[in-house]
């Protein structure tokens, strides 16, 4: 069975009506094919029960699983406001699971999908999305520990709120992740990289806690981007400074190699609110993005990405990235989607959105934890076909 794939979107005033439409366009383009995987990225600012209500009465029992964005992506460019549906149809299966617990234990949920990874031979791919305002990801990638090819995101949102949510089949909600198994003539290609780079201010990270950057050389993290930035150190904890500061993350040295760590809001004790936690008495360097080193991060994922699919054809793109993404092109909204376009063509199939994180398995390792890249996902058959 040739894989086939296909996207729709729609914008409306309500989750369902968006999501009707959505689904019926992606059915209609994918024609006589049977979908065996939907992937729906909905607008945070829709109620998820709306938006599966809607999917799910055209979509009937596909394996479907979803995320909240503050906009989606398709190769038409940037949708704000709406709900973006994938469909993917071939000669594989798709199991989805709905793990609620996340939030609580990144390592109890990683445990749970190795048991369901356990109970099969066959060697599988996993696709998750998660919260990106709850949860350790970081521990939820130690506790993978089979060799599973991991692939995913965190889900993104109101950054004010911390409104997100996560969405599979029958079930939706906040602090959960959801997840499809996935075997049989499927191979999937997966390239990453960013955009931003180091400027030359270092600090010492003095005081971290769990998931709060206290300070940086000694004073509050919001006083030493002031003195920066030129703006008064309270000033960040208010919007638009408070959520802007993820346009300037920090390079953390991890062995030989810079890794970045990217405030989602700045707290009124003026620390960072990240979603990975920093060692106290580590080196960090200021980073920062531009529109040219993002677009050419963006062709190299994809260039990535087609390299792993190898002589498969790809049959539809993914592309997960970071919301300080959105922020940085807001002036050329979509422009990330150009760049892919410009190495795949314009006749596969795009669907994405923003995220708070990735997750990737890079040459087959345990997966590692990122912030402020985009990923890639090129889906494609394998070669035996």
């Amino acid at each position: 069975m040739t894989m086939n794939a296909s996207v729709g979107t729609a914008q409306a005033l309500d989750g369902r009506e968006a999501g009707l439409k959505a689904a019926h366009k992606a059915l209609n383009r994918l024609g006589a094919n049977t979908p065996g995987l939907a992937l729906v990225i909905a607008s945070h600012q829709y109620q998820p029960r709306e938006v599966l209500n809607g999917v799910t009465s055209l979509l009937g029992d596909t394996p479907m699983i979803g995320f909240s964005s503050p906009a989606g992506l398709t190769g038409e460019g940037y949708h704000p406001h709406a709900v973006t549906v994938a469909l993917l149809s071939g000669d594989f299966e798709a199991d989805t699971l709905w793990l609620p617990g996340y939030a609580q234990s990144g390592r109890e949920t990683a445990s749970k999908i190795e048991q369901h990874v356990s109970a099969r031979v066959e060697r599988q791919s996993l696709l998750f999305f998660a919260d990106g305002f709850n949860g350790d990801a970081e521990q939820f990638c130690a506790g993978i520990t089979s060799e599973l090819n991991v692939t995913g995101a965190l889900s993104s949102g109101d950054l004010h709120t911390g409104n997100t949510y996560q969405m599979t089949g029958s079930q939706s909600g906040i602090g959960g992740l959801v997840a499809a198994l996935m075997r049989g003539n499927l191979k999937m290609g997966v390239g990453f990289d960013h955009g931003w780079d180091p400027v030359g201010s270092q600090f010492r990270v003095t005081r971290s806690r769990g998931f709060w950057l206290r300070t940086l050389d000694g004073r509050p993290a919001s006083e030493t981007y002031s003195s920066l930035f030129g703006y008064p150190a309270r000033d960040w904890a208010f919007p638009p400074l408070s959520h802007l500061a993820r346009l300037y993350p920090l390079g953390v040295e991890q062995g030989d190699s810079l890794v970045v760590r990217a405030p989602i809001r700045v707290e009124a004790d003026g620390s960072f609110r990240m979603n990975a936690t920093i060692r106290d008495g580590i080196d960090a360097f200021l980073l920062v993005g531009s529109r040219a080193a993002c677009e050419r991060a963006a062709r190299d994922a994809t260039q990535q990405a087609l390299l792993q699919l190898g002589t498969a054809k790809p049959a539809l793109a993914l592309v997960l990235v970071d919301v300080a993404w959105q922020m940085l092109l807001k002036a050329q909204p979509g422009a990330e989607i150009t760049a892919v376009q410009e190495i795949l063509g314009t006749n596969v199939p795009i669907a994405g959105g923003y995220t708070l994180g990735q997750v990737t398995s890079p040459d087959g390792v345990l997966p590692k934890f990122l912030n402020q890249h985009i990923v890639v996902i090129v889906f494609g058959e394998n070669e035996q076909s």
